[in-house]
């Protein structure tokens, strides 16, 4: 009965673990979204990619965190780094995408992440990281997950990004539903346009069901909801205000929280005994073997 009951706290235990998500792959390791940065996340046991994705003037989906070129890491075709007085200049929105590849965000790392891998990548577009995934997920059987935020502002449509966000989502619904089975798929962003445009368009049919996320930084469960008007599948908060109160008023809506980017240990920590379900950390194989 002792051995049983030993049994079934163990296996409650690790029910209470969550799964780790690598934020933009693995930013504090290698080149944010990036080829090897999502391999290297694959290949230390990641399931969950996370990624942002922008659009081209050819109407490419390409993975990117901003619509330009960041001084910070990215280096011009002719060898020389981005200036911060050209980033907007260098809208990757008004360049085709064979331009957009042309620019190395690797080599230089990024002096934000020391720890931080200096390898040659470029923007790749949101196909070949599914090419990427899905020969992984073949190769060893794994299920592997996607979470996409669409990049989106409403003062930045027609700017850095198409004019409606109904463009915006039709484009990467498209490479999602030709590349990777929808349950599969959370599709999170800060633009609450964005994912009522989803909601409506997976009610309605256009588009399958894939769970939606609403990414946020101090507005509360309740807030989230009334503004979307509908209850996402995901709470996706700044961890720095997550509560424990947070964490089951979520549940009790029938919500995941899934905090972003939790990367100390000791912060790692608090979010398990919180109880969240999911994890965003830029150093996954860290927060992996934190568990």
């Amino acid at each position: 009965m002792v051995s049983i009951l030993v049994l079934v706290c163990q296996l409650s235990l690790m029910a209470q673990k969550p799964i780790i998500q690598g934020h933009r792959g693995c930013r504090g390791e290698f080149p944010e979204n990036t080829l090897p940065a999502f391999r290297h996340a694959l290949e230390v046991g990641i399931t969950v990619l996370e990624m942002d994705v922008c659009i081209s003037a050819d109407g490419q989906v390409l993975v990117s965190h901003e619509p330009y070129m960041n001084s910070l890491y990215a280096t011009k075709p002719d060898g020389t780094p981005v200036s911060k007085s050209e980033e907007n200049t260098l809208n990757v929105f008004k360049m085709n995408y064979s331009e957009v590849r042309n620019f190395d965000v690797g080599s230089r790392g990024n002096p934000l992440f020391p720890e931080q891998k200096k390898v040659f990548a470029y923007k790749p577009l949101l196909e070949e990281v599914f090419k990427l995934a899905e020969d992984f997920r073949i190769k060893t059987g794994k299920k592997i997950y996607y979470n996409i935020e669409i990049k989106s502002d409403p003062k930045e449509y027609g700017v850095s990004q198409p004019t409606t966000v109904d463009e915006f989502s039709e484009k990467v619904w498209a490479i999602i539903a030709k590349h990777v089975h929808p349950e599969f798929i959370i599709l999170q962003s800060f633009d609450f346009n964005v994912l009522k445009y989803w909601h409506k368009s997976i009610l309605s049919g256009h588009f399958s069901r894939v769970d939606l996320s609403a990414l946020v930084t101090r507005k509360g469960p309740e807030s989230t909801c009334a503004d979307l008007g509908f209850t996402p599948e995901i709470y996706s908060p700044n961890f720095v205000s997550l509560t424990k109160d947070i964490v089951n008023e979520c549940h009790a809506k029938g919500m995941k929280v899934i905090p972003w980017t939790v990367n100390e240990n000791s912060d790692l920590q608090a979010m398990i005994q919180m109880g969240v379900d999911e994890i965003i950390s830029d150093y996954p194989s860290r927060s992996l073997k934190n568990l």
